[in-house]
């Protein structure tokens, strides 16, 4: 990403045409591991007063039957999204029965593999299904690293700048191929600069000794911070390391993001491609499903990036090809961290920073990516992850060493000319504030949340596990004491009571033998 004013985003200003770029849609979804007060992970079933985790639009699971999914709908005001999480943060805790959700992304109170509950989704073929994808993930990388939480950002670019933008640039291509194609550039250039998500955000830089008691070898690379907790002192985001969210088994796995049928093509190809590891491990073994196939990739979710192109699947819709038949309708960022220092872990501050970081990555040029960007990029990624606030740190950038400061000092001065543009005839200019307070971290590590977070660690003399589970129970207090909103009650028991009723009436319906219905579903072309 050149460190240059957009020539896009100056030729909207020359043409008064720069407002077209507020009002994108933003929406969160938010990982929260249920436990009980003394810390354990939760082994009681999602409470059915929260409604069918298979069909609730707003709350559901995602690995573990433990691991509770708080979904909002896309809003254009970012403080209506950030109230509606809130929302269902109140009407969960209304029915978590003497539980608590734990306020970090990487897990505590687990006891290896076997100690975190597979997530069920009921007796239809599509719930059967989630639940096997599942168990293969189990068998592929473990149920531990499954565990771990974390914010989704999905941001949807505004409807109409889309049409200005092709007409300013007098495309040749389709209305709908240039949607594509830019959605694709933002994808391209947030992965070459998305390390500073890492730095800004990550909240992850020690983990649990427990974590490892399924995989004890990887205990040997970090130092110990005391006698229950593992660190690197300059990590920022573990989750996002290779201990974590980011699988070595993918290392080699190139999904091409240059285009949208390459996506496809490439992410398609990857799910018909056998895969000897997982061969071994076996497909249907006694009778029972193992895994989906043993194929690289059961399915596209499995597919472990740090942002995703996406468009909202019809029920049984293979995502690929929701993509391939109605375009990109937003994008999905992954790699946010739970803030323990926020009762909904985000807030304000970050939610504008990371739109106007998108709207920046969407407005620069963003030439293919090369084999060798690939490789430069992650390697970028876990240097930040594994010592993002070292002094002196040194990134790669056009095959150039930089300092990691710089670099950041550039990003952020490029993100101000969206900020300006969002702020325009607002008296408050929130955009220039969250950035402000970002360029304060860039200039005083241990502003950052990691490095804060290790520093509460240092002052109680506590492990992680007690500073997650006192925070934790701070914010579950937060949530306990206060009434909840009598409209948002409401709305929340009559959804859940119409999940019931779907996942029942989906039930209920003739099911074909599995094995067919798997057959079909993966030969949707």
């Amino acid at each position: 990403m050149n460190n240059t004013h957009s020539a896009r985003l100056n030729q909207l200003i020359a043409n008064n045409s720069q407002h077209f770029i507020c009002g994108g849609q933003k929406g969160i979804e938010k990982e929260s591991l249920r436990i009980s007060k003394d810390g354990s992970i939760s082994h009681k079933p999602h409470p059915k007063s929260l409604g069918s985790a298979l069909t609730h639009p707003c709350i559901t699971t995602d690995y573990s039957e433990a691991l509770i999914e708080l979904i909002t709908p896309p809003f254009t005001d970012i403080k209506e999204t950030l109230a509606y999480l809130k929302a269902i943060h109140h009407f969960v805790y209304q029915h978590l029965d003497n539980e608590m959700l734990l306020c970090t992304s990487m897990p505590c109170g687990i006891d290896g593999d076997e100690s975190i509950p597979i997530a069920e989704y009921g007796t239809s073929n599509i719930g059967k299904m989630k639940h096997v994808y599942r168990h293969g993930l189990w068998h592929r990388y473990g149920r531990t690293m499954q565990a771990i939480a974390g914010i989704h950002f999905n941001y949807s670019v505004p409807e109409a700048l889309w049409p200005v933008l092709h007409q300013q640039e007098k495309s040749e291509i389709s209305l709908e191929e240039f949607i594509a194609s830019g959605y694709f550039g933002l994808i391209r250039n947030f992965q070459r600069i998305g390390w500073l998500i890492l730095y800004l955000f990550g909240a992850s830089p020690a983990i649990c000794k427990s974590f490892f008691k399924s995989r004890p070898q990887l205990m040997a690379q970090f130092e110990e911070f005391d006698h229950c907790t593992l660190y690197h002192p300059y990590a920022t985001s573990l989750r996002m390391s290779d201990i974590g969210y980011k699988s070595k088994n993918q290392a080699n796995l190139r999904i091409n993001y240059n285009s949208l049928p390459e996506y496809v093509a490439s992410l398609g190809q990857a799910i018909a491609t056998p895969y000897p590891d997982y061969e071994n491990i076996g497909v249907v073994v006694n009778g029972e499903y193992r895994q989906l196939n043993a194929n690289i990739l059961q399915i596209e979710n499995e597919f472990y990036s740090v942002i995703r192109p996406k468009q909202i699947a019809h029920s049984g819709e293979k995502p690929t090809l929701a993509l391939k038949r109605r375009g990109v309708r937003y994008v999905e960022m992954r790699s946010l961290d739970l803030d323990l220092f926020n009762p909904i872990g985000i807030d304000e501050d970050k939610a504008r920073f990371v739109e106007a970081l998108l709207l920046t990555c969407l407005l620069q040029d963003s030439p293919p990516m090369l084999e060798a960007d690939f490789q430069t990029n992650n390697r970028n990624q876990l240097q930040v992850a594994n010592q993002g606030r070292k002094p002196g740190l040194e990134l790669e950038k056009d095959k150039k060493n930089i300092p990691l400061k710089d670099w950041a000092l550039e990003i952020l001065e490029n993100i101000q000319a969206v900020c300006d543009v969002l702020d325009q005839g607002q008296d408050d200019k929130l955009y220039t504030k969250a950035l402000q307070v970002q360029r304060q971290r860039v200039l005083n590590p241990e502003l950052t949340p990691s490095a804060r977070m290790l520093d509460a660690m240092k002052n109680v003399e506590e492990p992680f596990d007690c500073l997650a589970l006192a925070k934790s129970a701070e914010h579950a207090a937060c949530f306990n004491g206060k009434k909840a909103d009598e409209a948002f009650t409401k709305q929340f028991n009559q959804m859940a009571q119409q999940s019931l009723a779907k996942q029942a009436e989906l039930e209920n319906k003739p099911q074909l033998p599995f094995d067919e219905f798997l057959k079909q579903y993966f030969a949707q072309q």
